[in-house]
């Protein structure tokens, strides 16, 4: 495990950014984001270093929303609604609303919850993608099981999420070897049942960014080409509110890794500890709120329950930020 990061820093949006990376002085993040330093992250350091000879990061184009279809009886937020034919009436209103792809979960990972049998997870999310792949538009698999994997991929989906980042199972690293997918890491600890049990940081940004770059690292040796990965902070998953919020406002850190990232904050229950216990259906504005501040930040995959209005957000801040004036 490296003892430092080199990680984006002096960030530039909108005009600015523009300006900056026309004249050579940054380098781009995403749609209307640059950087034109580095910091470098270790145990207990944090130094300012010029841009100098880094690699560009490449542009990963205008961010893009992932609808969640929860085919699960006990999710925090949808929990039982969209089992079945149901998920599929669902995927079809993410999608006619503007989702860029959907994400297809048949267990719940809600802190404190159960682990739930392979053979039931592939019951719940297998008829749900067969249904969705009409659609037109790719399909994710939120799953840390290899068998689910293999099932998930056989019925037509095309990207794997892995909440554990290929921790759970010994099993799914060599499969997704034999595959040609995208697939999702991301950071947590321990399992659901448990990890929210007194999470703590000595260095939040440089320890998660640690642990990201080692599961990439193990994903690599098992055969998966690192071009295939996804990074994902685990808003949520082992971490406090407050760590939550410190991991967004710093996001920016994990492009020291040179992927993207997906972010998935909506209707989390950190968003009620900040505005006042607002249950999960009525935390939308929070989770445009941090959204935007993700995208902010270089997120290319927003992961929501309510697409239209982040669709819309979504096309607002790039009208705002990435969209060079027009001239008549």
């Amino acid at each position: 495990m490296h003892s430092n990061f080199i990680s984006p820093a002096g960030l530039l949006r909108g005009a600015d950014a523009r300006r900056a990376v026309a004249a050579g002085l940054a380098l781009p993040l995403g749609p209307g984001l640059a950087h034109s330093q580095h910091l470098r992250l270790g145990p207990g350091t944090r130094e300012l270093l010029p841009l100098g000879a880094a690699p560009a990061y490449p542009d990963p184009g205008r961010p893009l929303v992932m609808g969640i279809v929860n085919a699960t009886p006990d999710s925090f937020s949808d929990g039982g609604r969209f089992l079945g034919v149901a998920g599929i009436e669902q995927a079809e209103r993410l999608v006619e609303a503007g989702a860029d792809m959907l994400d297809i979960g048949g267990e719940s990972t809600r802190p404190g919850s159960a682990e739930v049998p392979a053979a039931e997870e592939i019951d719940r999310v297998c008829p749900v993608i067969e249904g969705a792949r009409r659609l037109g538009v790719p399909i994710s698999v939120d799953t840390r099981k290899a068998p689910v994997m293999k099932a998930a991929l056989a019925a037509g989906a095309d990207i794997i999420n892995d909440v554990s980042a290929l921790g759970f199972d010994a099993e799914a690293a060599p499969f997704l070897a034999t595959r040609d997918c995208p697939v999702v890491l991301m950071h947590s600890r321990a399992i659901p049942a448990t990890m929210q049990q007194a999470p703590h940081y000595d260095d939040l940004v440089f320890e998660v960014l640690a642990e990201l770059e080692a599961a990439c690292e193990r994903a690599v040796a098992a055969g998966i080409a690192r071009s295939r990965l996804i990074l994902d902070p685990g808003i949520g998953f082992a971490k406090t509110a407050a760590h939550n919020a410190a991991l967004i406002d710093e996001m920016q850190a994990l492009h020291a890794l040179r992927l993207p990232i997906l972010l998935g904050t909506s209707r989390k229950s950190f968003i009620g500890h900040f505005a006042g216990g607002a249950s999960p259906a009525g935390r939308l504005a929070g989770s445009l709120a941090t959204a935007l501040a993700g995208i902010d930040r270089g997120a290319a995959i927003l992961r929501v329950h309510d697409v239209a209005e982040t669709a819309q957000a979504v096309k607002l801040w790039a009208a705002v930020n990435a969209t060079p004036p027009q001239h008549d």
